[in-house]
């Protein structure tokens, strides 16, 4: 049968992890994070490669719910030109280099701003026909004053292969970077159309790099790459590139999930993917692999794995997010990870643009541990954050628009986030806030007297939220031809049906689950039913 899986454990079918020959499949060298032992460092709780933070565990319990949570941009810098990925070195220098999609890095630095030249051109190598080509993505080698080494990707002249290529820099600061330094590590075939490349590139928790890459592009899977192990197309790579091996400029990790297995490619890390555009790793967490993939037409998905989970099936081209896309793209024995979010393409967007983690310090006591994408047309903010215990619910919310046409999220060496946009060229930087918590509230109403002309009631409101309530105003509209008159323990007043009281200075708190209670005279000449819809602070209440 064909099986759909939550985020969780995933078996991959007909695949063993069995190490194959270290000098063919390439063991961590020395220097290595996983040196010592022969095996990816492990990220629960434990160091990470030199120069990333190290997984701190922290709990999102204490940060306020995502309904409380508000996120919005300001601008500091523009001229950039189509600006597509953004990364901090951890160099000290506090600078970000940012790509642009002609074959420019750009360096902003927060006292400075925009540098006017750029820190690499490269625009005399790469392809920009299309919409969907050009410098994609960007990152430096962990330890970058040691290591020296850039990396990025691009599609390459003369016909859009996706390409891999570093850089190896005298010293950190080393401006303008030569560009006959670059030496080409890897490359992927992508002559057939000029859309879905992927392009993202990072170094994982285990220090081997990451790099997504769409599935060739056009529309439906037309080279039928995503459920194809014997190609690059719609898939994640891992691969090590401290080490060379069988003349190529990387070796394949020992336990990637597909070494051993006949016909496929063994740099794959996942696949099922269609354009992954952009995905990151929670550094300064779990070490959690968060993966944003584009959809065809109905879906925008945001999928979330463990770190050391190698071998995901992301679903496509048998699935686009949450339900199957082709079926004669599916096979029964197959596995498929659920994306933890997904939205309606067309309605609530058109493209998502996946982020980061929060780990930054400034905001961490209401968004740590909160992963931010967006999406390049609304420009939504959608913040996601994972269960607080295994095999609960994801929390997921689409919060305000960010700005127009963004292209990439990223972070500044402090884990502050950043964002660029297409056409208007812009860096913005992302700040979180809060809202006072939304009240929760029962009221009961009792007449305690009545007679010919009028009646005496009571009215008890308790706060059923989670904040308490300073300063209370209740309202309700009479049905009938109540006229309230007098009251006690309140202040109030009636205009036409609509009935407003107010808290007295004593007893203006409600704590959480507290309750106060007021009462009021009233002129009556008919019919008394009770109202039958409250407020407090003008957020409707229950009634009881």
């Amino acid at each position: 049968m064909l099986r759909r899986l939550s985020r969780g454990r995933l078996g991959v079918a007909g695949v063993a992890a069995v190490l194959g020959p270290l000098v063919a499949l390439g063991a961590p060298a020395a220097g290595h994070p996983a040196a010592a032992t022969g095996e990816p460092t492990v990220v629960d709780g434990r160091s990470g490669p030199a120069g990333q933070p190290a997984a701190t565990g922290r709990s999102t319990a204490a940060v306020p719910p995502l309904d409380q949570l508000t996120v919005s941009t300001t601008q500091v810098a523009f001229g950039l030109q189509r600006p597509t990925a953004i990364f901090a070195p951890d160099d000290g220098s506090g600078r970000l280099l940012i790509t642009e999609k002609q074959g420019r890095i750009r360096v902003y630095h927060p006292d400075t701003g925009l540098a006017a030249e750029p820190l690499l051109d490269i625009t005399d190598r790469v392809d920009t026909s299309g919409n969907e080509r050009g410098l994609l993505g960007l990152v430096t080698t962990p330890d970058f004053a040691r290591t020296r080494t850039l990396y990025v990707t691009y599609t390459a002249l003369p016909d859009g292969a996706v390409t891999l290529a570093r850089f190896t820099l005298d010293s950190s600061d080393q401006a303008p970077i030569p560009v006959d330094r670059e030496e080409v590590v890897l490359t992927q075939p992508h002559a057939e159309f000029s859309n879905h490349n992927g392009g993202h590139i990072a170094f994982g928790p285990d220090g081997y790099l990451y790099w997504s890459i769409g599935d060739g592009g056009g529309a439906n899977d037309a080279l039928n790459s995503g459920q194809n192990l014997g190609t690059l197309l719609g898939k994640i790579v891992r691969i090590d590139v401290n080490r060379s091996c069988d003349g190529r400029n990387y070796c394949v990790p020992a336990d990637n999930p597909f070494v051993d297995t006949a016909g496929a490619r063994p740099e794959i890390w996942a696949y099922g993917l269609r354009n992954p555009w952009k995905f990151s790793h929670d550094l300064g967490g779990d070490g959690s692999l968060w993966i944003a993939d584009v959809g065809q037409g109905t879906f925008e998905e945001i999928d979330h794995l463990p770190g050391d989970q190698g071998g995901a099936n992301l679903g496509w081209s048998c699935r686009e997010g949450p339900q199957v896309f082709n079926p004669d793209r599916c096979s029964d024995d197959a596995e498929y990870v659920e994306p933890v979010y997904s939205y309606r393409t067309s309605t609530d967007g058109c493209a998502v643009i996946g982020g980061y983690v929060y780990r930054g310090r400034e905001y961490a006591d209401i968004a740590a541990g909160t992963y931010l994408a967006t999406d390049y047309c609304s420009g939504t903010a959608f913040v996601v954050r994972p269960p607080a215990t295994p095999g609960g619910a994801y929390q997921t919310r689409a919060l305000t628009e960010l700005t127009i046409q963004p292209t990439s999220l990223g972070q500044d060496a402090n884990g502050e986030l950043y964002l660029v946009n297409d056409l208007p060229g812009q860096l913005h930087r992302i700040a979180f806030g809060t809202t006072a918590p939304p009240v929760g509230c029962t009221v009961s109403y009792r007449v305690d007297q009545q007679w010919g002309t009028g009646f005496i009631a009571t009215v008890t409101v308790t706060n059923t939220g989670t904040a308490p309530v300073d300063g209370w105003t209740v309202g309700w509209t009479f049905t009938a031809a109540q006229q309230v008159g007098t009251f006690w323990n309140a202040s109030g007043s009636q205009q036409g049906a609509e009935v407003t009281v107010r808290n007295v200075a004593w007893n203006a708190a409600i704590p959480p689950g507290d309750t106060v209670q007021f009462g009021f005279l009233a002129s009556n000449t008919g019919p008394n039913p009770t109202p039958t819809r409250f407020t407090l602070n003008d957020t409707p209440c229950t009634g009881v």
